[in-house]
């Protein structure tokens, strides 16, 4: 019995070691601390603000200025609550005393600058996607804006959710830390638009149907689903007779431009700020990001 009782506890430290490491932020962070040399193109970084909808959740609640981003929204889930972060350039409650590598390795990675995982209602999964160089872009812009003081509340999760050590095994299983790659067979417009839906854009991370463990289904991508929040549905935005499939690539512009669906109606809801940024980007860039969205493979709206 004695033998029995000590292999037993030995498999628990074991276990409980290989559990360690293999859920350390520091392995998924590894390599994703590298920034790029030269000076950053804050024009090229507030598009990728835009593109990235940075506004849409870290403006600070109660108030019209979007480019005070002291954060406070409270995201309802299944899994608890999440209180969106400030990340104005205040230096303490900021991230205005970060560095480049910093905020590449939270915005690639999931790791905040005090090698903590943060769970991925912070859609890391997309902007993982993004060029060291946008990154960076990006950082140096929103540094140029006003900071704002005060922290949100800490998250209010559930049991075994708010163990955020767990994440580490999340991320093994829904985390590949790949950088966005053009597909030589494609236009460019095509690629640009890929790049900008699947990574500042995070299209899928709304319109996209998710598991228990709150990953998104691969197989039924973009085909819509529940709200993030449990309340209501998102559409399909594939290119399938219930979703998108009878738009033509203007109609689709028209609606990433003013919110306007072919049938004269209006978005609203959370897409309402998402157009609110979408129509600050290039013309370009909308008719790009239409043209990849309708190349999508059809799929029939899900139902989870």
């Amino acid at each position: 019995m004695r033998r029995a009782l000590m292999a037993v506890l030995g498999l628990a430290v074991v276990g409980a070691g290989a559990f360690w490491i293999a859920t350390s932020p520091a392995l998924t962070a590894s390599g994703a601390d590298e920034a790029p040399g030269g000076v950053p193109d804050l024009a090229n970084g507030e598009l990728m603000f835009y593109a990235g909808g940075c506004s849409s959740c870290h403006a600070t609640e109660g108030q019209d200025d979007k480019l005070k981003l002291g954060g406070g929204h409270a995201l309802e889930t299944a899994f608890g609550t999440f209180h969106v972060p400030n990340i104005s350039p205040h230096p303490r409650d900021g991230i205005g005393a970060w560095s480049e590598a910093d905020f590449i390795r939270a915005m690639r990675h999931g790791v905040s600058p005090d090698g903590e995982h943060y769970y991925p209602a912070f859609p890391y999964t997309s902007y993982q996607r993004m060029t060291a160089q946008d990154l960076r872009d990006m950082f140096a812009f929103i540094r140029t804006l006003p900071p704002v003081e005060g922290k949100a509340p800490p998250h209010n999760l559930s049991f075994p959710f708010n163990i955020r050590r767990g994440l580490g095994l999340w991320k093994l299983a829904f985390l590949d830390g790949k950088e966005f790659r053009p597909d030589p067979s494609k236009s460019e417009a095509w690629n640009r638009g890929a790049y900008l839906v699947e990574g500042p854009g995070h299209c899928a991370e709304c319109h996209s149907p998710r598991n228990a463990l709150g990953a998104i289904i691969e197989e039924a991508r973009f085909a819509g689903g529940r709200s993030p929040d449990g309340k209501g549905s998102v559409p399909n935005i594939t290119p399938s007779p219930d979703g998108i499939g009878s738009w033509s690539k203007d109609e689709v512009v028209e609606l990433l431009t003013s919110g306007f669906t072919p049938e004269f109606d209006s978005v609203g809801s959370t897409m309402a700020p998402v157009i609110g940024n979408t129509s600050k980007l290039p013309q370009a860039d909308r008719e790009a990001m239409a043209e990849y969205l309708l190349s999508l493979p059809p799929r029939p709206k899900a139902t989870q």
